[in-house]
């Protein structure tokens, strides 16, 4: 997959548990997993605001595009 996603990085940065994140954003823990994991596919635009809310930071602190 050429494009990363380094949610994990920011929740360390931000001390804050994955379970917390999903509650404030409102998706399911299953689903921020995936996404996490870099298993998901796509992610919806308001899903990417709301979680750049929480963790107060930009899209791109959390994508990364890398050639394979």
């Amino acid at each position: 997959m050429s494009i990363i996603v380094n949610l994990d990085v920011m929740l360390a940065k931000r001390k804050l548990p994955a379970g917390e994140l999903a509650e404030r954003v409102g998706i399911t823990a299953a689903n921020l997993s995936v996404l996490k994991n870099n298993k998901a596919k796509a992610i919806r635009f308001s899903t990417l605001e709301a979680i750049c809310r929480v963790l107060d930071c930009q899209p791109g602190d959390l994508l990364e595009y890398k050639e394979d």
